[in-house]
């Protein structure tokens, strides 16, 4: 009998914990949680994802919290995958002359295209191209858009600027530049460093941040591909261009994420909840996995439970159809890290019990049939599982891709996805209602053997209940897709 692996890549993940919920938990690490042993709890509460920010820390800090990772995966034996997040051009404010600098409305400050700011209103950035792109009555947001400057006057070698709504800013904080068109690159010289060392890691994801075109995101797949990596590509939707390039975007990426920090300053905040929901519409309907980010439980930085609001907000993005879930600062440098985690899945739960009652979000008949062999495959196999009564849907898969369309059916019997990819295992750590374990051999006989062991010792199968097993295309040579029911003995 083909056994789980046992060194690098543990076997299971985390889905059909009974504790635990269908929606994803994505975590950032940082100072809060970097050790082994947090990194361990947090497996265990429920994180199936962790996300390493490339905008902030060392290579050293990075490659330790890798190595803790993958450390924590083998000693609690489940899996979680790793989210490499590039920083892309984001442009921050440089040393500032005064530290902090209090902006009052109607002041004026001049943005300098060289050289240190010598008095307290004169700023600089990490952009130098920035003064000879600005125009005249261009907005710039400061302080996540706390802060508003208007450009009032173009210089050779600087900008003035008048304060519109000021407040209190600081060094190397963010600078937004809603519906100015730039020239920066989107993978700029540290990103291409960057992702080549994720490749060298064999992480399962990489974002890329303030996305505008598909091209960017093809560009990235490039990249990772001249490095053997097969890791899934995730575009950060947090530009106007994105909203605007949207179904191009989220066709050519392999999954999506609605940044809600910087979406809210590029474009109005009244406009960002149905951006979201506009996100997550296109996502199921071209059939990628979706995370909602940022702030979705930010007051558990300092306090042990969230506020009402926040609770609400998780409630609704997993109503809306994410697939998972993303905690930024509340894992990162929080007082509560742990905590955090169990209200999130606290919250996932409670809300699923909501989505038990909805029809699933399969396609109709008509859609499928222009679709691959494999969609086709799927929907019929979703049917039959019900007419059956199955109580498990397992998947053999060598990609993935499968496993990426079960779930975006959401139905709610338990499917579990098989590979003898360690890397695949983890890449399906993202996808809604799916748990993920390696085999050494896809081999029939020896996976119906080995499932139906594995049911028995996890008491999730009984005598007489059905399996629906699906295989997808080049699991077994010369088969396309193969659907079957078996019956536990």
């Amino acid at each position: 009998m083909p056994q789980p692996a046992s060194a690098k890549h543990p076997p299971f993940g985390a889905a059909l914990r009974p504790h635990l919920t269908r929606t994803k938990t994505i975590a950032t690490v940082g100072p809060a949680c970097a050790t082994q042993e947090m990194l361990q709890n947090l497996i265990l509460e429920g994180v199936d994802v962790f996300r390493l920010n490339m905008a902030h820390g060392s290579r050293e800090d990075h490659q330790q919290a890798v190595d803790n990772i993958r450390a924590a995966c083998l000693h609690v034996g489940m899996a979680a995958g790793i989210l490499v997040d590039l920083a892309g051009p984001k442009i921050r404010l440089g040393q500032l002359h005064t530290e902090p600098l209090q902006l009052g409305n109607g002041a004026e400050v001049e943005i300098l295209k060289e050289g240190e700011p010598k008095q307290a209103y004169e700023l600089t950035c990490t952009y130098a191209p920035l003064v000879d792109e600005l125009k005249v009555d261009d907005e710039i947001m400061l302080q996540d858009g706390l802060v508003r400057l208007k450009v009032i006057e173009k210089l050779a070698a600087r900008v003035r600027c008048r304060v519109i709504e000021g407040g209190e800013i600081r060094s190397r904080q963010g600078v937004n530049l809603p519906g100015v068109d730039l020239g920066v690159p989107a993978l700029l010289e540290q990103d291409r460093k960057n992702a080549v060392w994720a490749a060298e890691n064999e992480v399962e994801f990489v974002s890329l941040s303030f996305v505008r075109r598909a091209e960017e995101i093809a560009e990235l797949k490039e990249l990772l591909q001249q490095h053997a990596s097969q890791a899934m590509v995730m575009a950060k939707i947090e530009k106007r261009e994105a909203m605007e390039n949207l179904d191009s975007i989220v066709q050519e990426a392999d999954a999506i994420m609605v940044a809600r920090g910087d979406l809210g300053v590029e474009i109005e905040i009244e406009k960002t909840p149905l951006a979201q929901k506009k996100i997550i519409r296109a996502c199921s309907r071209l059939g990628r996995p979706v995370v909602v980010a940022t702030q979705m439980l930010e007051s558990m930085l300092k306090n042990a439970r969230p506020t009402r609001a926040e609770a609400s907000d998780v409630a609704n993005a997993i109503l809306d159809g994410a697939d998972a879930c993303m905690l930024s600062g509340e894992t990162a440098i929080g007082d509560y890290p742990l905590e955090a985690v169990r209200i999130m899945r606290k919250i996932q739960k409670e809300t699923e019990q909501m989505l038990q009652g909805r029809p699933s979000r399969m396609r109709s008949a008509e859609q499928v049939a222009k679709q691959d062999v494999t969609e086709a495959v799927i929907f019929g196999a979703a049917l039959i599982a019900r007419r059956v009564q199955a109580k498990l849907v397992m998947i053999a898969t060598e990609d993935g891709n499968a496993a990426i369309i079960k779930s975006k059916q959401r139905d709610f019997i338990p499917t579990l996805a098989v590979t003898n990819d360690p890397k695949v295992v983890n890449r399906m750590c993202l996808l809604w209602g799916v748990a993920s374990a390696r085999l050494d051999s896809l081999e029939i006989g020896m996976m119906r053997e080995w499932v139906e062991k594995w049911a028995k010792d996890t008491a999730l199968l009984e005598s007489g209940d059905r399996i629906l097993f699906v295989a997808d295309t080049e699991v077994w040579e010369g088969v396309h897709d193969t659907v079957m029911v078996w019956m536990v003995p």
